[in-house]
C-alpha cells in the first residue's frame, strides 16, 4: 500500500502509520478493537484487504432502502445508523435507483465489501411478483440480514414490522366514528405485501361498519396519490385513506384541484406520520410507524445472528398509532 494510502487510513482511524502497517502485514501488539477499525476503514475508503485478511467480514453493514423521496426511509436510516454505530457498525446506504442500480446490485456490491450483515427496508421482498433469487444467494452465503415490513412468505429471514391491519382499523375506525360511509383506499401496486395485508384488513372493516369501499392502486409517490384520489374523487368518496405520507398529500392536491376543500368536503388520512407532515396545509392525520422501536429491533435481530446467536425468524409486529390533526373532519352532510 503507498504512503498515501496509509495516511489516508491512519488518519480515518486516527492512529498511526505503523499501527496500520503493522494490522495489514499481520504483526502482534495491535488491540482487537484497533485491528477492526483499520480493516474498517479500508473498506469503507474502498481499499482492497491484505489476502491474508479477505475472510474476515468487515464491521461493515448494508441498509438498502428503496427510495430516499419519502422522508420515512430517511428517518429509518437515521435511527438504524445510530443504533449500528452504538454496537461498532459502520453502516453503508444503498438506495435503488430507477433504471439504475438494482437491489440485486447492490447485495454483489455488499457482497464484495465482506459485510458482517444487512438490514433491508421495503425492498424487493415485500412484491409478490419480484425476483426474489438475491434473498436466497444470502442464504446459500449465511449472511445474516433483517427484513423490514411485510415480507413474502418463506424467505427464512427474521422480520420487523407495522402491524398493518390494526393500522387501518384505527384510521378506518375514526373515518367511520365521523360519519364517513364512502371511503377511498389509495394503495400502493397489488403485488405489495403490506397493501395486500392493508386491503384485506380494510375489506373486513368495511364489512363489519356496513360501509362502502373502493380501492385504488398506485405507485408510492405524490403523482400516484394524486392520479388515484382523482379517481376515487370521480366515484363520490367523502374519505380517502393511503398508505403512505406522500400518496396522501398526492390526494389533498386532487382534492384542490378539483375545486373541494380538506377536509371540510373530503377528509384524506396517511401513513407513516413521516418528518414535517405537522408542517402541511392542513396538517395530516396519519398512522405513526414506531421507526425508532422497529430499527432497533431490527439491529438487535442482526447483532444477535452476527454474534451467533439463534434469532427467531417469524414476524415481531409493531403496534401502530393514529395521530389526530385537521386533515379529517365529520362527512359533509
Amino acid at each position: 500500500m503507498t504512503q498515501r494510502r496509509l495516511a489516508e487510513v491512519a488518519a480515518k482511524v486516527g492512529v498511526s502509520e505503523a499501527t496500520v502497517s503493522r494490522v495489514l502485514n499481520g504483526k502482534p501488539g495491535v488491540s482487537d478493537a484497533t485491528r477492526s477499525a483499520v480493516l474498517t476503514a479500508l473498506d469503507v475508503l474502498g481499499y482492497e484487504r491484505p489476502t491474508q485478511l479477505r475472510g474476515e467480514r468487515a464491521r461493515l453493514v448494508g441498509l438498502v432502502l428503496p427510495e430516499l423521496q419519502n422522508p420515512i426511509f430517511p428517518a429509518f436510516a437515521d435511527v438504524v445508523g445510530n443504533a449500528l454505530a452504538q454496537r461498532g457498525f459502520t453502516p453503508v446506504l444503498c438506495t435503488r435507483t430507477a433504471g439504475g442500480v438494482t437491489e440485486a446490485d447492490y447485495l454483489e456490491l455488499l457482497f464484495e465489501q465482506h459485510v458482517s450483515g444487512v438490514v433491508f427496508a421495503g425492498g424487493q421482498y415485500a412484491q409478490a411478483d419480484a425476483s426474489h433469487e438475491h434473498y436466497r444467494q444470502m442464504t446459500r452465503r449465511k449472511l445474516p440480514a433483517v427484513l423490514v415490513n411485510a415480507a413474502i412468505e418463506d424467505l427464512g429471514f427474521p422480520r420487523v414490522s407495522c402491524d398493518d391491519a390494526v393500522a387501518v382499523e384505527q384510521a378506518f375506525g375514526h373515518l367511520v366514528a365521523l360519519g364517513h360511509v364512502r371511503i377511498g383506499a389509495v394503495l400502493g401496486p397489488s403485488d405489495h405485501m403490506p397493501s395486500r395485508r392493508k386491503l384485506t384488513a380494510l375489506t373486513s372493516c368495511a364489512g363489519a361498519a356496513g360501509v362502502e369501499l373502493f380501492e385504488e392502486h398506485a405507485m408510492f409517490s405524490l403523482e400516484g396519490g394524486q392520479a388515484a384520489a382523482t379517481r376515487l374523487l370521480h366515484r363520490g368518496v367523502t374519505a380517502i385513506l393511503c398508505a403512505s405520507d406522500p400518496l396522501a398529500l398526492g390526494a389533498v392536491r386532487a382534492v384542490r384541484r378539483h375545486g373541494l376543500k380538506v377536509p371540510h368536503d373530503v377528509s384524506v388520512v396517511g401513513y407513516d406520520d413521516s418528518p414535517l407532515m405537522t408542517c402541511t396545509e392542513p396538517p395530516l392525520t396519519t398512522v405513526r410507524q414506531p421507526i425508532e422501536a422497529m430499527g432497533r429491533a431490527a439491529v438487535e435481530l442482526l447483532a444477535n445472528q452476527i454474534s451467533g446467536t439463534p434469532v427467531p425468524d417469524e414476524e415481531l409486529l409493531f403496534e401502530p398509532e393514529l395521530v389526530v390533526r385537521s386533515s379529517t373532519a365529520p362527512a359533509p352532510r
